[in-house]
């Protein structure tokens, strides 16, 4: 399978026989804009301007954004209920974590995630072999919280979303704050441009990379 990081927690997956996905597309208020793409499906995680630009992405895309099971050519998804915040939804309301099967690989995005980590959620979306993680803080969980995700979860590829670049007007952290919490031991950090191909010779359950992408703007 491939990704490329379309910028802010926007993500285009596509599966080996070419179904198509694009995860949480955002509006040009975020301070810059989604890359022209098509797909087969768009995932929302919820209707915040940020997350539910579903309107930039061609092919006449079917919208998926409720909690329930969907399944594409070659790709399987589940959708789990989770909180926008750690008051059960009482800020900003409900986030719903897309869980994807593609080419043997567990696919985790979990959206504007913002409660604490705890025991249940775990297990409602392990296993997960590659996850797409917020680390910006303020609006979602925050670099120390997601590093407690990631050492709970321990996918074998964590890549981090929803954090501060260069032109974003969202009020969120850089990522370097979560990259620092790991150490040589307990992960390899490395950059990626353009797409990266994961298949399941890259997971081995013995090891963690963060792969910083950096965003596409074709």
């Amino acid at each position: 399978m491939k990704i490329r990081y379309l910028g802010h927690s926007s993500f285009l997956l596509t599966e080996s026989t070419g179904t198509a996905i694009v995860c949480d597309p955002y509006g040009d208020a975020v301070g810059f804009s989604m890359p022209a793409v098509s797909a087969d499906a768009v995932t929302v995680s919820h209707h915040h301007f940020d997350h539910d630009n579903v309107k930039a992405v061609g092919g006449n895309p079917v919208i998926l954004d409720k909690e329930q099971g969907y399944e594409l050519p070659g790709v399987v998804i589940n959708a789990v209920k989770s909180f926008h915040d750690d008051r059960q939804g009482a800020l900003r309301g409900e986030n719903v974590i897309f869980k994807f099967r593609m080419d043997g690989l567990d696919v985790c995005h979990l959206g504007d995630l913002g409660e604490e980590c705890s025991s249940e959620l775990i297990e409602a979306i392990l296993p997960v072999n590659i996850l797409l993680i917020p680390v910006g803080g303020n609006y979602t969980i925050d670099a120390a919280m997601a590093k407690e995700y990631v050492d709970r979860i321990m996918p074998d590829v964590v890549i981090p979303m929803h954090y501060r670049v260069k032109g974003c007007e969202v009020d969120i952290d850089k990522v370097d704050e979560f990259v620092s919490l790991f150490d040589d031991e307990s992960a390899e950090c490395e950059e990626a441009d353009g797409d990266i191909e994961l298949t399941r010779d890259d997971v081995d359950g013995e090891s963690t990379r963060i792969i910083v992408m950096n965003r596409s703007v074709r």
